[in-house]
């Protein structure tokens, strides 16, 4: 975790200081800052020397190609090419783990940067995966489900894997609910994957509070960003781009006198 807040600002000080590539957006200290060319007018030159060394070795770390996108990608709500491709590769890497999940959640709010077409390094998926987030494996009762389907439509969608489809209002209040092409059973018990950080309640899914047969694997090969690099990799490997689109798991219908209990 040390290694990746130092290459982090590393690679920030050397766009500020090094760099004249359009703009960039940064956040800090819970603001944004727009970095653009406004900081290359005056740049500073010991700062400049004293980065170098370094900036070499973040650059043979974060340069490598790891795959390639079919297309650009990006992520918005209620679902997204990106949103949906990192939920389904959660689902992915289960067999990994010897899990079979019935479906995955991944949170919009950790994806942090948008995909371009073409070559992605792992700097590219750094970017988007800020985060010491692990998978996650748990199991909820069907009403819990429908509840945490509910928390998700009514703050405009998450990331969902490609097994489930919902419907929402346009006031975010659940419709209908179907997992594998059938109604969720509130009676039953379906196995999710996600992040260790969603598991425990935040975003906003506080179903998950009610969790139970948790496989949490904390070591730093489960950090998702590696598990996204390994997906990209594997289909380099194959030859093949990585795809992706939105394609109807959560879909805004007119209002329904009657939303899912």
């Amino acid at each position: 975790m040390i290694m990746t807040h130092i290459r982090t600002s590393l690679i920030l000080a050397a766009g500020l200081l090094l760099t004249a590539c359009g703009s960039a957006t940064y956040v800090t200290s819970g603001s944004r800052v727009l970095i653009d060319s406004r900081y290359d007018a005056h740049p500073d030159s010991a700062a400049a020397a004293f980065i170098a060394p370094y900036k070499a070795r973040v650059d043979s770390i974060m340069n490598p190609i790891v795959g390639y996108a079919a297309t650009d990608m990006s992520c918005h709500q209620p679902e997204s090419s990106q949103s949906n491709l990192y939920t389904d590769i959660l689902v992915w890497s289960s067999s990994k783990f010897n899990e079979h999940p019935d479906f995955g959640v991944y949170n919009v709010g950790g994806i942090r940067a948008a995909l371009s077409k073409g070559a992605v390094t792992v700097g590219d998926i750094l970017d988007t995966a800020p985060f010491e987030n692990k998978i996650c494996f748990l199991t909820l009762s069907g009403d819990k489900v429908l509840e945490l389907f509910r928390q998700i439509t009514g703050q405009g969608g998450q990331g969902l894997s490609h097994s489930v489809r919902l419907v929402m209002d346009k006031h975010g209040r659940l419709l209908s609910a179907k997992i594998n092409g059938r109604d969720v059973d509130p009676k039953a018990s379906y196995r999710i994957v996600t992040l260790d950080y969603i598991a425990q309640g935040n975003d906003k899914m506080e179903a998950f509070k009610a969790k139970t047969a948790v496989v949490s694997p904390q070591s730093e090969e489960n950090n998702v960003r590696y598990l996204i690099m390994d997906y990209f990799r594997t289909m380099m490997k194959e030859g093949r781009k990585v795809e992706s689109k939105v394609e109807g798991r959560i879909t805004v219908a007119p209002d329904s006198p009657t939303a899912t209990n």
